[in-house]
């Protein structure tokens, strides 16, 4: 159960619901509530009345991510203490909306129920929603049949649709449906309702016709969930705090799988609700790099969807090149007429580095030798992209500026939002820009593609030119990126060279990517540590006392759980245990106030200031690299590491969790298990 003033979400990977604890959607165009698919609201209004009156809801379950049930009443909170008829909705999401509405007379005589659902359906776009652009250009129409209602949007060749029906006879109007009902004494009655929703090509062929062919019957859906999570390790802990997230986390990545539009039905993480319910580059990259040990399947499918869609033309719009893996791939209608340049958008720089370190990384648990030799191609066009395309000012460095300049993202590093790169005094730096994390992934791919290159695919002297590119990045990063006064690295270099001079979060990515020189890594802990950015939930992302610090700044002092896992396997690959335990700590505390659900990000006040961790108020959640977060610091505790054919374990577990036992560890070596437990005497 739930606390009932909360939106509830119903969600089956890109498809989801969101309403009012009553089940009820009143949307408006900038709130991302209603029934969505394929980046488009296909209902706006879904509103229950009896005889008139809306609901309030008494409880609601939603402990099955794909199936809520409101438990509700007519009237209003000072009506019900006694109420003779109550309702139960009981919802569920999968390739369409399915809602079964019970009714029952508890009174002493009959009743006449009069049973209305309004409908309505905008067909916005969810960037329509997101900038709050509330002009349509296409035409909707409605159609009332005698056993169906259809609302539709057309604009050209793009075509929506959504067929309202019910398993009983309902009257039929342009604004929804209605049941007359009566009911006995201790009668009930009931109704199957049902949306179904339609991306419709030119010809008439609904796209989303093969997501019902995969699963024809709702009953599959859990039976996958069980089946998904029964094939992840077991985690036995002493935490209740670790057990909650991880459960929680292996759920809510369930949730996120879906299976892009057109692309063969193979299922990939969704980045996360609600604005982010689609295939991202960056997003999907990580979030496998985080689950490799508890949910490997994720990763192939990822791999070769983002290969099959890798750049292959030079395309200022999309800012495509030739080898550069997607940022974001969207369905909706500002895709379809590049008013979003998101059919796909291209415009990332850390993806196509990160596409080489999962094949290695992926390989490296695996052993499956033969999706590396079957993207051997793809591999060498994203590291030739380094070099070929990235390279904006011959400096040996990964730069970005934006060559859509109506719509393209001026960020094109993780910290994308507008003002996320700046000086420690406020300042923002011109293009192009290069962060200091993508060198370190820049650095990692070099690396990870001349051990691919020797050991797989047979080629030395690829091998060779990598290494001595990998090396000579390590020399000039740490040369030119390196702040000896303030010792830390840059977050970036301004377009004419001058070092970004502000300390954040993206100093962590360079020790789990390896080019931070062991002699500087006790330096950049100290800061990572340190009050500035440790708010003691965990690294902020941007540090305290800067000019455009703000603890509910999204990229400019946040907390993210993601952010902080990778930061704490950066600690632990440089030796610094405790600072990563400090970490885990901080970030599963953390989770037991979202519930066991780790948002995108949450606020960056100080842990002595709130007691709690403060609410992002436009958080996503669930988040798929949020969901990883948990996986890769269990990780990162038991110190786990694949090692030719066996499983490295050299834990190193804080006072705060006792005993961690991850069981069944898939990989090259078959399943293993791994067992720590905190040591009194451990630092």
């Amino acid at each position: 159960m739930r606390d009932i003033t909360d939106t509830v979400s119903c969600i089956d990977g890109n498809t989801f619901m969101v309403s009012d604890a009553s089940g009820d959607v009143e949307s408006s165009p900038s709130t991302p509530v209603g029934l969505f698919a394929a980046d488009s609201r296909f209902l706006s209004r879904w509103v229950l009345t009896i005889n008139g009156e809306r609901m309030t809801a008494l409880s609601v379950d939603d402990s099955q991510y794909y199936e809520v049930a409101f438990f509700v009443v007519p009237g209003g909170a000072v009506d019900y203490v006694e109420a003779d008829v109550s309702a139960i909705r009981r919802r569920r999401i999968g390739a369409d909306l399915t809602e079964s509405l019970t009714i029952f007379n508890y009174g002493d005589h009959d009743m006449d129920l009069d049973v209305r659902l309004e409908v309505a359906a905008d067909f916005a776009d969810i960037f329509e929603i997101k900038f709050d652009i509330a002009d349509k250009t296409g035409s909707h129409y409605t159609e009332v049949g005698s056993d169906e209602l259809r609302l539709g949007y057309r604009r050209a060749t793009y075509h929506r649709e959504v067929v309202l029906s019910a398993s009983k006879p309902a009257d039929f109007d342009p604004n929804g449906l209605r049941f007359a009902v009566r009911l006995r004494p201790g009668e009930q009655w009931s109704t199957r309702l049902q949306a179904a929703m339609r991306a419709l090509r030119p010809d008439g062929v609904d796209l989303r016709s093969a997501l019902r062919a995969q699963r024809p019957d709702d009953s599959t859906l859990p039976e996958s969930v069980r089946a998904w999570i029964a094939a992840a390790p077991t985690l036995d802990t002493d935490s209740p705090a670790l057990q909650e997230v991880y459960s929680r986390s292996l759920v809510d990545l369930a949730a996120l799988r879906f299976a892009p539009l057109s692309l063969g039905g193979a299922t990939v993480p969704a980045a996360g609700l609600p604005w982010f319910m689609t295939l991202f580059g960056r997003d999907s990259l990580l979030t496998c790099l985080q689950t490799l040990p508890v949910t490997p399947s994720l990763t192939p499918p990822t791999l070769r969807i983002l290969a099959s869609l890798q750049g292959a033309r030079t395309d200022d719009v999309l800012e495509e090149d030739p080898g550069r893996i997607l940022h974001e791939l969207r369905y909706g209608e500002s895709a379809a007429f590049e008013e979003q340049p998101h059919s796909p958008y291209y415009g990332t720089v850390d993806a196509s580095p990160l596409f080489v370190v999962l094949l290695d990384e992926y390989e490296r648990w695996s052993g499956d030798t033969a999706l590396v030799i079957e993207l051997e191609q793809e591999a060498r066009s994203a590291l030739a992209w380094i070099d070929l395309y990235a390279d904006l000012t011959s400096t040996g460095y990964i730069w970005y500026e934006r060559r859509n300049r109506a719509t393209g993202l001026d960020n094109q590093c993780w910290k994308d939002s507008w003002d996320s790169i700046s000086y420690a005094d406020g300042r923002l730096p011109g293009f192009p820009r290069a962060t200091c994390e993508t060198q370190g992934y820049a650095y990692d791919a070099k690396i990870r593609g001349a051990r691919l290159a020797r050991t797989v695919w047979g080629d030395p002297d690829f091998a060779d030119r990598l290494e001595h590119e990998a090396a000579a990045l390590y020399d000039r990063f740490n040369r030119d990126f390196w702040l000896e006064d303030r010792g830390f690295y840059a977050l970036a270099l301004d377009h004419d060279g001058t070092p970004v001079d502000s300390l954040s979060s993206n100093i962590g990515h360079l020790l789990w990517s390896g080019i931070v020189p062991a002699e500087r890594a006790g330096r950049v802990v100290e800061h990572l540590m340190g009050p500035a950015l440790f708010s003691g939930w965990g690294v902020r992302t941007f540090a305290e006392g800067q000019r455009r610090y703000n603890p509910l700044g999204y990229h400019n002092g946040t907390v993210w759980p993601f952010d902080n896992s990778f930061i704490a396997w950066g600690l632990r690959r440089y030796g610094f245990t405790s600072e990563a335990g400090r970490i885990a700590e901080s970030i599963l505390s953390a989770a037991t106030y979202f519930q066991g659900r780790l948002p995108e990000a949450f606020g960056g006040f100080d842990r002595n200031t709130t007691r709690y961790p403060v609410r992002y108020p436009t958080a996503g959640s669930p988040q798929a690299w949020s969901s990883g977060a948990s996986m890769l610091l269990i990780r990162t505790l038991l110190g786990i590491n694949p090692h030719e054919d066996h499983l490295a374990v050299d834990p190193a577990v804080p006072s705060a969790f006792g005993r961690i036992a991850l069981l069944d560890i898939p990989g090259r070596w078959g399943k293993v298990d791994a067992f720590a437990r905190h040591r009194p005497d451990q630092p």
